[in-house]
């Protein structure tokens, strides 16, 4: 899919080979080129219901600020970032406070919270929030770059030198977040800006994916895909054949090449010559 400001984008989620249910959620506001996607948890129907709190909320309140730019944010200002990012923070927040009082309303649903990870695409300038272990990537000319860390006790022992990535790959403990939606009242949301490049291309995804595939796997499937579509369903079907031990949910957006200004030259040396 693509809209007019040359964004491509294609998304798909998949409850994997061994799961019943499928506790991750995605969503697009095309508008907004606002893109979420979130991995609940909480057993029985309770990650899935997190997660699409948690994505429904992200995309309502971005939407609520469009239409009405003077909408207070959800928990302040941070500074040294743009109205973008800010605003992607304060609809991230308030998933937060939404889950969390669902989990508190409701005694089957206690203790159920979600990760999430949302982009807004502005031009050349990539807005980012996100809370958890679900991951931001950019490939740009056939280089991988992780846009995001994840806030877990795994990810933390290897930050601080206390395990290797290769122990990490095998730990037992990938699934021990520090931080996520829904755990707490309020909560620390991690933000970011980045440069989109023409041909430059973002990818989103919970850790069904990562915990199957390498780093050079996903560059790989994004890079050999003609369309965005094409790739989000090459990397789930790569990570169900390589076990789909969790559900896999993977969006993917492309900044396309900008060709109208090359063609609007092409016909003035065409109708000069």
């Amino acid at each position: 899919m693509s809209d007019s400001a040359g964004i491509e984008y294609g998304t798909r989620s998949d409850t994997g080979r061994v799961r019943e249910n499928n506790e991750d959620s995605s969503c697009i506001a095309p508008e907004l080129n606002l893109f979420v996607l979130s991995d609940g948890m909480g057993g029985q129907a309770s990650g899935e219901i997190a997660s699409r709190l948690t994505t429904e909320t992200v995309v309502a309140h971005c939407r609520d600020a469009e239409q009405n730019p003077a909408l207070p944010l959800i928990g302040g200002r941070l500074e040294g970032i743009s109205d973008a990012t800010n605003r992607l923070v304060s609809a991230v927040r308030l998933a937060n406070r939404v889950v969390h009082k669902a989990a508190k309303r409701d005694a089957a649903q206690a203790g159920m919270g979600a990760t999430v990870v949302a982009v807004v695409v502005n031009g050349e300038r990539v807005s980012l929030a996100h809370v958890g272990d679900s991951r931001a990537y950019r490939l740009r000319n056939g280089e991988l770059e992780r846009l995001t860390q994840d806030h877990s006790f795994i990810a933390e022992q290897v930050r601080h030198g206390l395990m290797t990535e290769q122990d990490a790959a095998n730990s037992n403990l990938q699934n021990v977040l520090l931080r996520a939606l829904g755990a707490e009242a309020e909560v620390e949301v991690e933000a970011g800006e980045e440069v989109l490049m023409e041909g430059d291309t973002i990818l989103l995804c919970s850790d069904g994916l990562t915990h199957e595939l390498s780093d050079a796997q996903i560059a790989g499937a994004l890079g050999d895909a003609d369309d965005p579509q094409e790739a989000a369903d090459r990397l789930v079907d790569l990570a169900n054949e390589a076990g789909g031990e969790d559900n896999i949910t993977v969006i993917v957006v492309r900044s396309a090449p900008r060709l109208v200004g090359t063609i609007s030259k092409i016909g003035k040396w065409f109708r000069g010559s």
